[in-house]
């Protein structure tokens, strides 16, 4: 009777452990970015319709961001990542951000996701432009981060370099903790509007969005044709009564090359098979679509993602 009972003990076990997607499907980490910024959110609501649609089962984590989560591949730390277009491109080619590190080329994407607006907050009135960023103390991301990166191209395009602002390197919750608190005159974040920092800022304090647009535009897409220009509507923010043109890169999603393409296959199916659920949860997933995910990209697809997006009638490069 007890040898019965165990077996029947047992067998409940593993009904329970395989009714929750366990040890029969794949694990894998999603390195994203910090608690405030967009990837964080998003990627955990990717993670739970992969987990619920690809017997994947996906832990979330916040990290620092692209170059981190490329780095978390590299290391085999993370499987999946968010990271930011030009970042992804710096890695493959081994420059500016991973020109010290080197070359990367231990992932493949996935698909890109949405625009990430380059937006430049401040509650200084005398800012209107970020030529009047000149002498004013600027957060502008951890260094060598893809926030730091853009900043540099912004100011660059305007004239100004590093030197000629006081630079704080923050990420987005310090840099609206130091605007709040009166210790900076202005930031830098690159994300999906509207960004978790920048609204709650924009809520409760006097806080608004310099346009970078115009000739200042054009100068920087000329320079770095990763860039593209960005409408971010009225209304997006607080007090927000009008549009704000800037620039954007894209969030992408990457994964591993060394990812099965079944399982690549399998989580791609599953965001974008998902596209109208996934929007309900998140606004960002009205950007999902078969065309802007497969645009734009300086880097190899991986062969699952790629195998899925032909069956939509797009070729993707694969390597």
């Amino acid at each position: 009777m007890k040898k019965i009972i165990s077996i029947a003990l047992i067998l409940v076990m593993v009904f329970a452990i395989t009714a929750c997607g366990g040890s029969a499907g794949t694990k894998m980490t999603m390195g994203t970015g910090g608690t405030s910024g967009t990837y964080y959110g998003y990627g955990g609501v990717l993670g739970q319709y992969i987990s619920n649609n690809a017997n994947i089962g996906v832990t979330v984590v916040s990290t620092d961001g692209s170059k981190a989560n490329i780095q978390g591949i590299q290391a085999g730390n993370y499987q999946l990542g968010t990271v930011q277009s030009d970042v992804m491109a710096y890695a493959w080619e081994g420059t500016r951000a991973f020109e010290e590190d080197g070359k990367v080329d231990s992932f493949r994407v996935v698909a890109g996701l949405y625009g990430e607006a380059v937006q430049l907050i401040t509650m200084n009135k005398n800012i209107k432009s970020v030529a009047d960023l000149k002498g004013k103390s600027v957060s502008i991301g951890a260094p060598g981060s893809g926030v730091y990166f853009n900043a540099v191209d912004v100011l660059n395009a305007a004239g100004l370099t590093e030197n000629d602002i006081k630079a704080q390197y923050q990420s987005f919750a310090d840099s609206a903790d130091a605007l709040k608190d009166g210790k900076i005159d202005a930031a830098f974040i690159v994300a999906g509007p509207p960004t978790p920092a920048i609204t709650e800022l924009s809520t409760t304090n006097n806080a608004y969005l310099i346009p970078i647009d115009g000739k200042l535009a054009k100068k920087i897409m000329a320079d770095s044709p990763f860039y593209t220009t960005y409408k971010i509507p009225a209304g997006t923010y607080s007090g927000q009564d009008k549009d704000v043109e800037t620039i954007t890169v894209k969030a992408t999603l990457i994964v591993s090359a060394n990812a099965s393409d079944e399982d690549v296959y399998n989580l791609t199916a599953a965001i974008f098979d998902n596209a109208e659920a996934i929007t309900k949860e998140n606004s960002k997933g009205s950007e999902l679509s078969i065309e802007n995910a497969t645009s734009g990209m300086t880097v190899p697809f991986h062969a699952g993602a790629a195998k899925y997006f032909a069956e939509k009638g797009i070729e993707v490069p694969v390597n």
